[in-house]
């Protein structure tokens, strides 16, 4: 490795350090002589150094147990009609929350999803969503009133918000493209189902593999076969 890879591939790994520190760094723990002139130029050739701001990925990892990404899609049923379904995923165990379908959406009826979900004791602090206009400045004030920050995707960038858009890809590649719903009761009889496998018997790659809710353990036998033991 020469000098140049060398300095960029330092630079990388640590991107909060100057030009000085690098050429401290392999002055007196590689006895690698160069100046910090010499490690700005080499960095101004190459390629341009990561922001020393914590990354969308790794804010995404830290808080992913905290964290609730939520999308619409919309299913045609067999009258045509438009149905919006919509999901909530809690992004560290991939399980889903709370799903709904409407014909008609509104922001009274998207805030009132949301007071829904939190009935599973949900530590939820943040929640991720896209630009779209259902979630309007009402949504958001609701959200903060229950003390949720809300984290909006910037325009064209679905990747900010992959584990939903995946999420979304993933009920329509296993489930709605083998079907044609009859009207929205059915389509919400269908999901309902499905999301049952989703979060109870679907290996997850990215849990290990794993199931987003593991099987219980079974309660143990008592004295009396009416009575659970105390405790």
């Amino acid at each position: 490795m020469n000098i140049r890879e060398l300095v960029r591939e330092v630079a990388r790994n640590n991107p909060i350090w100057g030009q000085e520190q690098i050429a401290s760094e392999l002055s007196l723990k590689l006895s690698i002589l160069v100046s910090p002139r010499t490690v700005g130029k080499y960095l101004k050739s190459g390629k341009p150094r990561p922001s020393s701001s914590q990354r969308w990925r790794t804010f995404v990892r830290n808080h992913a147990q905290s964290m609730v990404a939520r999308d619409f899609f919309v299913s045609i049923t067999a009258t045509f009609r438009i149905a919006y379904v919509f999901v909530a995923m809690e992004v560290g165990s991939r399980r889903i929350l709370h799903f709904n379908a409407t014909e008609h959406p509104t922001a009274e009826w998207t805030i009132q999803q949301f007071r829904e979900f939190p009935a599973f004791d949900h530590p939820c602090r943040y929640l991720i969503h896209d630009r779209d206009s259902i979630f309007s400045l009402a949504v958001v004030q609701a959200l903060k009133g229950f003390g949720i920050r809300v984290l909006k995707t910037p325009v064209r960038a679905p990747k900010a918000n992959a584990y939903c858009e995946r999420l979304v890809g993933t009920i329509r590649r296993e489930c709605l493209d083998f079907l044609i719903p009859i009207g929205e009761g059915h389509l919400k009889r269908i999901l309902r189902e499905y999301i049952r496998h989703y979060n109870r018997g679907r290996p997850h790659s990215a849990l290990g593999p794993g199931i987003p809710e593991p099987p219980q353990a079974k309660v143990p036998a008592g004295p009396h076969r009416h009575k659970l033991p105390i405790g």
